[in-house]
This record gives structure tokens, sequence and C-alpha cells, in this order.
């Protein structure tokens, strides 16, 4: 189902490029419109999760680094992986104040985690446990290819605005195309964050939630992690997630700041609600067990 989304989302940029070009270019606007989509198609399938990660600065960790909370941090990534009998992913951490985290990867075989240097200072090591299970409950599910690919694609539209104010005012060399180019810059954002809207669900956080706390053991550690974050991402901005705001909805909470048009690329539930629903699943395992179930680490 996640691939299908992919690809319904890949043809309806194709077809939204062919449209702009056309109404841009004539025939001509329109073939090379889609020559760039097709080969933007080929290119974000593969390669939307190293798009993202570079775009984030992110950085690959091991065991070897010199930091020992990082050290733990892979040690924790690494267990839970194995724990949800996953494949290992690529571990990596992103210099960012803000503490957040996100999953990235067209597939299991090929995901990669990250998690900010303010998330691994903020959070205990239950707490970074909770979210880096509930990243992987992400890859376990499969929602990383739509999601990353639906971040690059809606950045894609937005450049195609851009493409669309610069080359708009040449055609036929009269007004018409500034006309065209204006409105372009006018729907091409709000479009590309209705597709954002449409392709994610917010419900995918809620069993991201769920299945995290399956792969750890038990959903507190999530939960309190949950209202730390969301307290900590709230007063720190992120100006990465500001300047590409369609990548917000990767993260384990809204980067954003929900100013003007970040709004528009709202895509998590509140957290509160979801603090709850992983409250209410933690009364209904100590109903269900005598005994606490144990973490990756126990």
């Amino acid at each position: 189902m996640s691939q299908l989304r992919t690809y319904i989302l890949l043809a309806a940029m194709t077809a939204l490029f062919g449209v702009v070009g056309f109404a841009i270019g004539g025939s001509g606007g329109m073939m090379i419109a889609l020559i760039f989509a097709a080969a933007t198609n080929v290119f974000t399938y593969w390669n939307a999760d190293k798009i993202v990660l570079r775009m984030y600065k992110a950085q690959p960790v091991d065991a070897s680094h010199p930091s020992g909370a990082v050290r733990r941090y892979v040690q924790l990534v690494e267990q839970l992986a194995d724990r949800a009998g996953l494949p290992r992913p690529v571990i990596t951490i992103i210099e960012n104040d803000q503490p957040n985290a996100f999953a990235t990867g067209r597939n299991p075989e090929n995901a990669a985690v990250a998690a900010t240097t303010g998330l691994l200072r903020l959070l205990n090591e239950e707490e970074i446990a909770g979210v880096m299970a509930h990243e992987l409950a992400h890859v376990k599910n499969r929602d990383t290819l739509t999601m990353t690919v639906t971040a690059t694609i809606a950045g894609a539209i937005t450049t195609l605005a851009n493409f669309a104010m610069f080359f708009g005012g040449n055609r036929d060399g009269n007004s018409g195309g500034n006309l065209i180019s204006s409105l372009a810059m006018m729907i091409l954002a709000p479009l590309a964050a209705a597709l954002v809207q449409m392709a994610i669900s917010r419900g995918r956080e809620y069993e991201a939630d769920r299945v995290g706390a399956e792969i750890l053991g038990r959903p507190e550690p999530l939960a309190s992690a949950l209202a730390k974050i969301s307290t900590g991402a709230a007063r720190i901005p992120n100006r990465t997630a500001e300047m590409h705001p369609e990548t917000g909805q990767l993260m384990i909470v809204n980067p954003l700041s929900g100013q003007g048009a970040d709004n528009l690329f709202s895509t998590h539930p509140s957290t509160q609600n979801r603090i709850d629903k992983l409250m209410a699943m933690a009364g209904g395992s100590r109903a269900r067990q005598t005994a606490p179930a144990q973490g990756p680490w126990g």
C-alpha cells in the first residue's frame, strides 16, 4: 500500500509538471517539464533518503564514536532493530539544538535513522530508546518511503514555482506569462502542502507510537520523551526545517514554528493526544501482565 501511494504521488507530480510546463511555454515547455519530471521521479525514488539526510547535514556514527552518549545511542538503535527483526539501519546524528528525530529510506534494507544532538542531551536513555523504537516502527511499517518521497516531491513543486516565476515572463514576449507565473507562485506552494497532507496520514504517527511501544516493551518512555521533545521543539527553532517545511512531517514532533506557511505543512496529531493513547496502552498492559515487560537493555 505504501509503494502504491508513492507511485501515485510520482504520477501526479509528472502530470502537474506537464500542465504547468504547457502553461509557461506551450508544447515545448510541456516537453521540457515532462522530461524534468521523469528524471526527478527516478532520482527521487532511489535518492530521496540521501537528499533529506544531506539537507540536515546528518553524519553517520557507529560504536567507535568518541562520545559515550553517541555510542550508547548507537547501541540502543542496534538492540532495538534486532528486537524488531529489522536490518540494522544507518545511524546518524544532526548537529541541531532542537530535540527531534526521524527515519528515512525506501525500505527496511535501506533505512536510516537520525537524532539531533539536542535530543541526545535532553532525554535519558530509556526516553531515547522510546524515540528510536518509534522511528524503527516507521521503518517496520514501511512509512518511510512515502514520507521521504513526499518531502522531496513537495520540494520539487516549490522549485517548479520558482521556475514559473523566472521563465513565465518570457512567454510570447507579453505580460500573459507574468500573470501565469504569479498565479503559479500563489497556488503551487499550497498545492505542495496539500500533497503532503493527502499523502501523510496523521494516523501513521499513532500507529508508529503503538508499534514502537511494542518494540521497546512498554510505552511510558516514549510518552515521557514526547512531552519533553514537544516543549523543546516549541522553544528552540530548527532553521533547516523552517527553510524546508515540507520535511517537517518526517520528524517525531512538528519542528516548525507554526507561523505563516508552516501551518500548511502541519501533519502531526496533538502531542497530548499521543501521550494519552500511550498511557492508556500502559494501563492496559499492566492489567494484562503480572510483571512489567523488559526493555531491550533488560
